[in-house]
């Protein structure tokens, strides 16, 4: 499949046709990035149902880190499907579960044993490490952050951090769980600026985790080494390290959600490597699986094992084609060069929005881990108002012109990158060039 390719105006006739089936049929909750449907998707391109093809940076919203239908994953997943479909694991077993399970304990961060158990969705994977914090440590709070996104469900929704869309009207929501701010330093919470500010908003977490809750009474803290939904946010170098000494003197357990940080997006396999910490537990999900609904939690052997028999589970969780899929992603993102690439990709795409905010003061502030890179806009660099309207025209321009792009962020004035790490320097500089002219449409 070649890059670029429109064929009609976008959307076109067919896919209009589906658009108002899809009015018809399915609940307006159920939102869409781009009016589009796609037909077949390889690598870093998507083909739609009018034959017009499209540079994909949006990947899913991180779940095909490994590209679009790589062989190797399809070859395992046909493979398994000729043998059996399901089971139900704790019914009756299969060695794919255990192959996984085994493989991811390896590659986890930190020298103590682990133990992995799967689930479907990140949200699962979520609620399952506040139960077994809550299990091994006997407590019930559990601490999260502003801007944070950790799923839909009744516990995930509380824990996220933006009413829109997630809450508003879901409620009630789940009780004991604490809120702080996170270190979102392009909009401190305290008015601080880094690094002059000696990570303020430590010594303030802490702080207002005694005041607000106590330490000795927390299970779990659960955070995204970098905020996904939240629009990006990387903290400051220690930051996290911060935190894990603070849960550390608690007693608290270190739950890094890396349902999108996960699998090379970062240039490391996890994020939390990037700061050398070893979690209590770690959640994973999205690009596991290459797109095939996966996740688990990754845990030291302790804590994992403080569950009672028959605690943990789900009917589908760890389905027999998902873990075929797993295991080959694996042994992709552990290839030579894998992970160098997705840095590779991410110091492009940064270099690059840096050097349009030279010329567009639209760019307020350009932040980037790895290959999780993002922009976030602003009508005036002076008081940071955000740029919602111009945000959501230039993602209308990119798609119209073969560039699907994602928003984030509470205001939806963040353009976030997610683009295949398997994606050639050609297609990179032609999605750019797109995302230049989207730029330079709105902000002239």
């Amino acid at each position: 499949m070649g890059t670029i390719r429109l064929k009609t105006a976008i959307p076109g006739p067919r896919t209009r046709e589906l658009l108002e089936r899809r009015a018809r049929y399915v609940p307006q909750g159920v939102s869409f990035g781009t009016p589009l449907f796609v037909r077949r998707a390889e690598g870093a391109v998507l083909e739609d149902v009018d034959g017009n093809v499209f540079i994909d940076f949006a990947g899913g919203i991180a779940v095909v880190n490994a590209g679009h239908c790589p062989a190797p994953v399809v070859e395992a997943v046909r493979e398994q499907a000729g043998k059996f479909l399901h089971t139900c694991f704790m019914v009756v077993g299969y060695e794919s579960y255990v192959d996984l399970a085994e493989a991811l304990a390896r590659v986890a961060p930190g020298p103590t044993p682990k133990k992995v158990m799967f689930v479907n969705s990140g949200a699962e994977a979520v609620e399952n490490g506040v139960k077994i914090a809550r299990k091994a440590t006997g407590r019930q709070a559990v601490v999260c952050f502003d801007h944070a996104f950790h799923g839909r469900t009744l516990l995930t929704m509380t824990l996220t951090g933006h009413l829109m869309p997630y809450k508003d009207g879901f409620g009630p929501f789940a009780p004991e769980v604490y809120r702080f701010p996170y270190a979102y330093c392009y909009r401190c919470a305290y008015g601080k600026t880094h690094p002059g500010c000696g990570l303020y908003c430590l010594g303030a977490f802490e702080e207002g985790l005694e005041e607000k809750v106590g330490g000795r009474n927390v299970a779990a803290l659960v955070v995204e080494p970098v905020q996904g939904e939240g629009g990006f946010v990387v903290p400051p170098p220690g930051y996290l390290r911060g935190l894990k000494e603070i849960c550390e003197k608690y007693g608290i357990l270190f739950v890094a959600d890396e349902v999108q940080t996960g699998f090379g997006r970062t240039g490391k396999l996890f994020a939390v490597e990037h700061d050398g910490i070893e979690p209590d537990l770690l959640l994973v999900a999205k690009s596991i699986a290459a797109g095939l609904p996966l996740a688990g939690v990754i845990g030291k052997e302790g804590i994992m094992d403080a569950v009672h028999k028959g605690g943990l589970g789900g009917t589908y969780g760890g389905n027999p084609l998902a873990c075929a899929a797993g295991l080959k992603v694996l042994e992709i993102m552990q290839q030579p060069g894998f992970l160098a690439r997705a840095r590779q990709v991410g110091e492009r795409i940064a270099r690059f929005c840096r050097d349009l905010g030279v010329r567009y003061p639209l760019i307020g502030d350009v932040r980037a881990l790895g290959a999780m890179v993002a922009v976030e806009l602003v009508k005036d660099r002076r008081t940071k108002e955000p740029a919602t309207a111009e945000t959501a025209v230039i993602i209308q321009h990119a798609y119209e012109h073969g560039l699907i792009l994602l928003k984030a962020g509470r205001y939806g004035n963040v353009l976030r990158f997610l683009p295949p790490l398997v994606i050639t320097d050609d297609q990179l500089d032609e999605a750019l060039a797109v995302l230049e002219r989207a730029v330079s449409a709105v902000a002239g």
